[in-house]
Protein backbone atom coordinates (compact mmCIF):
# COMPACT_ATOMS: atom_id res chain seq x y z
CA UNK A 1 0.00 0.00 0.00
CA UNK A 2 1.28 3.18 -1.07
CA UNK A 3 1.90 5.90 2.00
CA UNK A 4 -0.18 8.74 2.20
CA UNK A 5 -1.15 11.37 4.49
CA UNK A 6 -3.85 13.59 5.25
CA UNK A 7 -4.76 16.86 5.53
CA UNK A 8 -7.78 19.52 5.91
CA UNK A 9 -10.73 17.63 5.27
CA UNK A 10 -9.09 14.42 5.52
CA UNK A 11 -7.40 14.60 1.93
CA UNK A 12 -4.92 11.61 0.84
CA UNK A 13 -1.79 12.15 -0.57
CA UNK A 14 -0.14 9.53 -2.69
CA UNK A 15 3.26 10.38 -2.89
CA UNK A 16 3.77 7.83 -5.62
CA UNK A 17 1.11 9.50 -7.82
CA UNK A 18 3.88 12.66 -7.77
CA UNK A 19 4.54 13.97 -11.61
CA UNK A 20 7.71 15.25 -13.00
CA UNK A 21 6.96 18.87 -14.36
CA UNK A 22 6.17 19.18 -17.78
CA UNK A 23 9.10 21.31 -18.53
CA UNK A 24 11.64 18.42 -17.53
CA UNK A 25 9.38 15.92 -19.49
CA UNK A 26 10.39 18.46 -23.06
CA UNK A 27 13.45 18.74 -22.05
CA UNK A 28 14.06 14.66 -21.94
CA UNK A 29 12.23 14.86 -25.20
CA UNK A 30 14.41 17.43 -26.80
CA UNK A 31 17.36 15.39 -25.71
CA UNK A 32 16.30 12.26 -27.20
CA UNK A 33 15.15 13.69 -30.31
CA UNK A 34 18.58 15.26 -30.97
CA UNK A 35 20.31 11.71 -30.10
CA UNK A 36 17.81 10.92 -33.02
CA UNK A 37 19.19 12.77 -35.01
CA UNK A 38 22.79 11.81 -34.11
CA UNK A 39 22.46 8.50 -34.90
CA UNK A 40 20.88 8.55 -38.27
CA UNK A 41 23.67 10.77 -39.15
CA UNK A 42 25.74 7.70 -37.97
CA UNK A 43 23.22 5.19 -39.59
CA UNK A 44 22.31 6.44 -42.84
CA UNK A 45 24.79 5.89 -45.96
CA UNK A 46 24.79 9.10 -47.91
CA UNK A 47 25.68 11.04 -44.22
CA UNK A 48 29.23 9.28 -43.94
CA UNK A 49 28.93 9.72 -40.53
CA UNK A 50 28.61 13.37 -40.03
CA UNK A 51 27.37 14.87 -36.39
CA UNK A 52 25.03 17.10 -36.25
CA UNK A 53 26.11 19.15 -33.16
CA UNK A 54 29.51 17.49 -32.50
CA UNK A 55 33.34 18.46 -34.68
CA UNK A 56 35.54 15.88 -33.90
CA UNK A 57 37.79 16.71 -36.55
CA UNK A 58 38.09 20.11 -36.82
CA UNK A 59 37.88 21.47 -33.41
CA UNK A 60 37.59 25.04 -34.01
CA UNK A 61 36.27 27.16 -31.84
CA UNK A 62 38.31 25.40 -28.39
CA UNK A 63 35.34 23.36 -28.43
CA UNK A 64 33.83 20.05 -29.65
CA UNK A 65 30.90 21.48 -31.05
CA UNK A 66 29.46 22.32 -34.13
CA UNK A 67 29.01 26.01 -33.23
CA UNK A 68 28.21 27.55 -36.88
CA UNK A 69 25.11 24.99 -37.26
CA UNK A 70 24.18 26.07 -32.96
CA UNK A 71 23.86 29.62 -34.00
CA UNK A 72 22.16 29.09 -36.67
CA UNK A 73 19.65 27.17 -35.03
CA UNK A 74 19.23 29.17 -32.06
CA UNK A 75 18.87 32.31 -35.18
CA UNK A 76 16.22 30.59 -36.64
CA UNK A 77 13.88 30.02 -33.94
CA UNK A 78 14.69 33.83 -31.63
CA UNK A 79 12.76 35.76 -33.90
CA UNK A 80 9.72 33.42 -34.16
CA UNK A 81 10.55 32.84 -30.43
CA UNK A 82 9.52 36.36 -29.67
CA UNK A 83 6.31 35.84 -30.85
CA UNK A 84 5.30 32.81 -29.42
CA UNK A 85 5.68 34.68 -25.96
CA UNK A 86 2.66 36.38 -26.60
CA UNK A 87 0.69 33.42 -28.17
CA UNK A 88 1.32 31.12 -24.77
CA UNK A 89 -0.22 34.01 -22.85
CA UNK A 90 -3.05 34.54 -25.48
CA UNK A 91 -3.53 30.15 -25.52
CA UNK A 92 -3.23 30.13 -21.22
CA UNK A 93 -6.22 32.96 -21.50
CA UNK A 94 -7.90 30.17 -23.61
CA UNK A 95 -7.48 33.01 -26.93
CA UNK A 96 -5.67 32.21 -30.12
CA UNK A 97 -3.98 34.67 -32.58
CA UNK A 98 -3.77 34.12 -36.22
CA UNK A 99 -2.71 37.71 -36.85
CA UNK A 100 0.72 37.73 -35.35
CA UNK A 101 2.55 36.70 -38.66
CA UNK A 102 0.86 38.83 -40.96
CA UNK A 103 1.39 41.59 -37.94
CA UNK A 104 5.42 40.95 -37.80
CA UNK A 105 5.18 41.46 -41.80
CA UNK A 106 2.73 44.90 -41.56
CA UNK A 107 4.65 46.38 -38.69
CA UNK A 108 8.10 45.66 -40.36
CA UNK A 109 7.25 47.70 -43.30
CA UNK A 110 6.01 50.28 -40.40
CA UNK A 111 9.08 50.94 -38.71
CA UNK A 112 11.54 50.35 -41.43
CA UNK A 113 9.87 53.60 -43.03
CA UNK A 114 10.95 55.62 -39.90
CA UNK A 115 14.29 54.55 -39.77
CA UNK A 116 16.06 55.18 -43.11
CA UNK A 117 19.21 56.81 -43.35
CA UNK A 118 19.17 59.95 -46.00
CA UNK A 119 21.86 58.80 -47.77
CA UNK A 120 23.39 55.12 -49.31
CA UNK A 121 26.80 55.54 -50.53
CA UNK A 122 26.45 59.10 -51.27
CA UNK A 123 23.37 59.21 -53.06
CA UNK A 124 20.09 59.05 -52.16
CA UNK A 125 17.73 56.70 -50.84
CA UNK A 126 16.74 54.87 -53.73
CA UNK A 127 13.95 53.47 -51.31
CA UNK A 128 12.91 56.32 -49.69
CA UNK A 129 8.88 56.33 -48.39
CA UNK A 130 8.66 59.29 -46.81
CA UNK A 131 10.67 62.67 -46.94
CA UNK A 132 13.57 64.55 -45.39
CA UNK A 133 12.13 64.68 -42.19
CA UNK A 134 11.86 61.04 -41.84
CA UNK A 135 15.33 60.12 -42.19
CA UNK A 136 18.17 59.85 -39.96
CA UNK A 137 15.48 59.53 -37.25
CA UNK A 138 16.79 58.63 -33.42
CA UNK A 139 16.52 54.69 -32.86
CA UNK A 140 13.61 55.25 -30.71
CA UNK A 141 11.57 56.47 -32.84
CA UNK A 142 10.88 53.50 -35.23
CA UNK A 143 11.08 51.10 -32.37
CA UNK A 144 7.83 52.89 -30.55
CA UNK A 145 6.08 53.35 -33.68
CA UNK A 146 6.60 49.64 -34.17
CA UNK A 147 5.28 49.00 -30.81
CA UNK A 148 2.78 51.64 -30.80
CA UNK A 149 1.00 49.93 -34.26
CA UNK A 150 1.28 46.54 -32.76
CA UNK A 151 -0.28 47.70 -29.66
CA UNK A 152 -3.02 49.27 -31.53
CA UNK A 153 -3.63 45.75 -33.50
CA UNK A 154 -3.65 44.11 -29.96
CA UNK A 155 -6.36 46.28 -28.96
CA UNK A 156 -8.33 46.16 -31.50
CA UNK A 157 -8.36 42.07 -31.80
CA UNK A 158 -8.81 41.98 -27.34
CA UNK A 159 -11.26 44.41 -27.66
CA UNK A 160 -13.42 42.30 -30.52
CA UNK A 161 -13.40 39.61 -28.57
CA UNK A 162 -13.73 40.63 -25.11
CA UNK A 163 -17.17 42.84 -26.20
CA UNK A 164 -18.35 41.60 -28.79
CA UNK A 165 -17.63 37.91 -27.98
CA UNK A 166 -17.05 37.62 -31.60
CA UNK A 167 -14.74 34.05 -31.30
CA UNK A 168 -11.04 34.45 -31.19
CA UNK A 169 -10.02 32.53 -34.29
CA UNK A 170 -12.41 34.76 -36.42
CA UNK A 171 -11.43 37.97 -34.73
CA UNK A 172 -7.31 36.98 -35.13
CA UNK A 173 -8.41 35.52 -38.65
CA UNK A 174 -9.89 38.66 -40.45
CA UNK A 175 -7.00 40.82 -38.47
CA UNK A 176 -4.35 38.10 -40.18
CA UNK A 177 -6.14 39.12 -43.98
CA UNK A 178 -6.01 42.68 -42.83
CA UNK A 179 -2.58 43.04 -41.26
CA UNK A 180 -1.64 41.35 -44.57
CA UNK A 181 -3.23 43.79 -47.15
CA UNK A 182 -1.44 47.13 -44.69
CA UNK A 183 1.88 45.38 -45.51
CA UNK A 184 0.95 45.25 -48.92
CA UNK A 185 -0.70 48.37 -49.26
CA UNK A 186 2.13 50.45 -47.26
CA UNK A 187 4.43 51.00 -50.80
CA UNK A 188 2.08 49.12 -52.52
CA UNK A 189 4.36 46.19 -52.44
CA UNK A 190 7.96 47.68 -52.97
CA UNK A 191 10.38 46.70 -49.83
CA UNK A 192 11.70 49.19 -47.75
CA UNK A 193 15.50 49.13 -47.12
CA UNK A 194 18.54 51.47 -46.17
CA UNK A 195 18.26 51.86 -42.04
CA UNK A 196 20.46 53.64 -39.99
CA UNK A 197 23.03 52.13 -37.99
CA UNK A 198 21.48 52.33 -34.48
CA UNK A 199 18.71 50.51 -35.91
CA UNK A 200 20.87 47.99 -37.75
CA UNK A 201 22.57 47.11 -34.26
CA UNK A 202 18.82 45.71 -32.90
CA UNK A 203 19.02 42.86 -34.77
CA UNK A 204 22.74 42.17 -35.90
CA UNK A 205 25.07 39.28 -35.14
CA UNK A 206 23.46 37.22 -32.17
CA UNK A 207 21.40 39.88 -30.86
CA UNK A 208 18.03 37.98 -31.74
CA UNK A 209 18.63 35.34 -29.04
CA UNK A 210 19.49 38.14 -26.62
CA UNK A 211 16.14 39.68 -27.37
CA UNK A 212 14.31 36.50 -26.92
CA UNK A 213 15.91 35.45 -23.61
CA UNK A 214 15.62 38.68 -21.94
CA UNK A 215 12.23 39.27 -22.94
CA UNK A 216 11.17 35.06 -21.80
CA UNK A 217 13.11 35.79 -18.43
CA UNK A 218 10.73 39.31 -18.13
CA UNK A 219 7.18 37.49 -18.98
CA UNK A 220 8.46 34.27 -17.18
CA UNK A 221 8.55 36.13 -13.62
CA UNK A 222 5.03 38.31 -14.94
CA UNK A 223 3.36 35.05 -15.26
CA UNK A 224 4.40 33.48 -12.53
CA UNK A 225 4.62 35.97 -9.74
CA UNK A 226 2.75 38.77 -10.80
CA UNK A 227 -1.19 39.65 -10.46
CA UNK A 228 -1.47 39.75 -14.12
CA UNK A 229 -0.11 36.12 -14.82
CA UNK A 230 -2.84 34.98 -12.08
CA UNK A 231 -5.25 36.54 -13.82
CA UNK A 232 -4.24 34.95 -17.05
CA UNK A 233 -4.36 31.69 -15.79
CA UNK A 234 -7.61 32.20 -13.65
CA UNK A 235 -9.50 33.26 -16.54
CA UNK A 236 -8.04 30.40 -18.74
CA UNK A 237 -8.97 27.64 -16.07
CA UNK A 238 -12.96 29.11 -15.89
CA UNK A 239 -13.82 32.25 -16.97
CA UNK A 240 -17.12 32.24 -14.49
CA UNK A 241 -15.13 31.68 -11.49
CA UNK A 242 -13.31 34.38 -12.25
CA UNK A 243 -15.56 37.00 -13.61
CA UNK A 244 -17.36 35.73 -10.01
CA UNK A 245 -13.66 36.15 -8.06
CA UNK A 246 -13.88 40.10 -9.72
CA UNK A 247 -11.30 39.79 -12.03
CA UNK A 248 -12.26 42.48 -14.77
CA UNK A 249 -12.36 39.71 -17.68
CA UNK A 250 -12.54 42.08 -20.43
CA UNK A 251 -9.95 44.73 -19.57
CA UNK A 252 -7.83 41.51 -19.08
CA UNK A 253 -8.41 39.90 -22.24
CA UNK A 254 -7.35 43.53 -24.50
CA UNK A 255 -4.39 43.67 -22.02
CA UNK A 256 -3.37 40.29 -23.27
CA UNK A 257 -4.26 40.75 -26.92
CA UNK A 258 -2.56 44.09 -26.67
CA UNK A 259 0.91 42.61 -25.38
CA UNK A 260 0.78 39.64 -27.53
CA UNK A 261 0.66 42.24 -30.52
CA UNK A 262 3.62 44.09 -29.08
CA UNK A 263 5.53 41.13 -29.01
CA UNK A 264 4.74 40.42 -32.59
CA UNK A 265 5.66 44.00 -33.45
CA UNK A 266 9.20 44.04 -31.38
CA UNK A 267 10.01 40.32 -33.20
CA UNK A 268 9.11 42.65 -36.26
CA UNK A 269 11.41 45.49 -35.52
CA UNK A 270 14.35 42.66 -34.94
CA UNK A 271 13.87 40.83 -38.19
CA UNK A 272 13.71 43.91 -40.08
CA UNK A 273 17.22 44.97 -38.47
CA UNK A 274 18.56 41.74 -39.24
CA UNK A 275 18.08 41.43 -42.43
CA UNK A 276 18.64 45.38 -43.57
CA UNK A 277 14.52 45.49 -45.22
CA UNK A 278 11.61 45.00 -44.65
CA UNK A 279 9.28 43.01 -47.38
CA UNK A 280 5.78 42.92 -46.98
CA UNK A 281 5.63 39.00 -46.81
CA UNK A 282 7.87 38.71 -44.24
CA UNK A 283 6.05 36.92 -41.25
CA UNK A 284 4.34 33.95 -43.43
CA UNK A 285 3.67 31.28 -41.38
CA UNK A 286 5.37 32.49 -38.09
CA UNK A 287 1.56 32.56 -36.58
CA UNK A 288 1.33 29.17 -36.87
CA UNK A 289 5.26 28.05 -35.66
CA UNK A 290 4.58 30.37 -32.46
CA UNK A 291 1.76 28.03 -31.85
CA UNK A 292 3.48 25.23 -32.60
CA UNK A 293 6.34 26.21 -30.57
CA UNK A 294 4.07 26.89 -27.17
CA UNK A 295 2.20 23.58 -28.01
CA UNK A 296 4.76 21.66 -27.89
CA UNK A 297 6.18 23.34 -24.54
CA UNK A 298 3.32 22.03 -22.81
CA UNK A 299 0.71 25.21 -23.35
CA UNK A 300 -2.93 23.57 -23.54
CA UNK A 301 -5.10 25.14 -25.87
CA UNK A 302 -8.05 24.54 -24.04
CA UNK A 303 -6.55 27.33 -21.65
CA UNK A 304 -5.20 27.73 -18.11
CA UNK A 305 -2.23 25.84 -18.68
CA UNK A 306 1.43 26.23 -19.78
CA UNK A 307 4.95 28.30 -18.81
CA UNK A 308 7.16 30.58 -20.98
CA UNK A 309 9.79 28.18 -20.00
CA UNK A 310 7.66 25.18 -21.72
CA UNK A 311 7.66 27.61 -24.76
CA UNK A 312 10.95 28.73 -24.71
CA UNK A 313 12.15 24.38 -24.35
CA UNK A 314 9.45 24.28 -27.22
CA UNK A 315 11.27 26.60 -29.17
CA UNK A 316 14.55 24.66 -29.15
CA UNK A 317 12.69 21.32 -29.44
CA UNK A 318 11.48 23.54 -33.09
CA UNK A 319 14.88 24.29 -33.56
CA UNK A 320 16.60 21.17 -33.47
CA UNK A 321 13.80 19.09 -35.70
CA UNK A 322 14.17 21.94 -38.32
CA UNK A 323 17.52 21.75 -37.93
CA UNK A 324 18.04 18.18 -37.79
CA UNK A 325 15.24 18.08 -41.49
CA UNK A 326 18.22 20.04 -43.14
CA UNK A 327 20.62 17.82 -41.61
CA UNK A 328 19.51 14.89 -42.79
CA UNK A 329 18.41 16.17 -45.93
CA UNK A 330 15.08 15.78 -45.84
CA UNK A 331 13.17 17.71 -48.79
CA UNK A 332 10.96 20.78 -48.04
CA UNK A 333 7.47 19.58 -48.24
CA UNK A 334 8.28 16.32 -46.53
CA UNK A 335 9.61 18.28 -43.54
CA UNK A 336 6.44 20.40 -44.00
CA UNK A 337 4.00 17.32 -43.55
CA UNK A 338 6.50 15.84 -40.71
CA UNK A 339 5.98 19.53 -38.79
CA UNK A 340 2.40 18.69 -38.73
CA UNK A 341 2.13 15.53 -37.26
CA UNK A 342 4.40 16.67 -34.66
CA UNK A 343 2.04 19.44 -33.99
CA UNK A 344 -1.38 16.82 -33.94
CA UNK A 345 1.11 14.74 -31.70
CA UNK A 346 1.60 17.16 -29.70
CA UNK A 347 -2.11 18.09 -29.00
CA UNK A 348 -3.15 14.89 -28.82
CA UNK A 349 -0.62 13.53 -25.71
CA UNK A 350 -1.99 16.78 -24.38
CA UNK A 351 -5.75 15.62 -24.85
CA UNK A 352 -4.90 12.54 -23.61
CA UNK A 353 -2.57 13.67 -20.27
CA UNK A 354 -5.78 16.06 -19.65
CA UNK A 355 -8.33 13.06 -20.14
CA UNK A 356 -5.76 11.20 -17.61
CA UNK A 357 -5.93 13.93 -15.09
CA UNK A 358 -9.44 14.47 -14.84
CA UNK A 359 -9.58 10.86 -14.14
Amino acid sequence: MADTSHGTGGVSFDSKKRSWPNELNIFFALIVIVCLFEVAGQLLPYMKGQSMLFDFNTNRDGTILNMARLKIMILQVAIIGIISLGVTQVIILGGIDLSSGPLVGAAAMVVMSFAQTELVNGNPNPKAVFGEWAFDLPVMIPILVGLAFGAFIGAINGGLIAYTRIPPFIATLGMFLICRGIAQWWTRGKPVSFPTDSFASLGSGMMPVVWFGGLAFIFHFILKYTVYGKHTYAIGSNEDAARMSGINIKRHKVLVYVIASMLAATAAIVLSSKNLTAQSGMGQFYELFAIAMAVIGGVSLTGGRGSIIGTVLGACVFGVIQSGFTYVKLDAFYQLMAMGTIIISAVVLDQWRQNSSSR
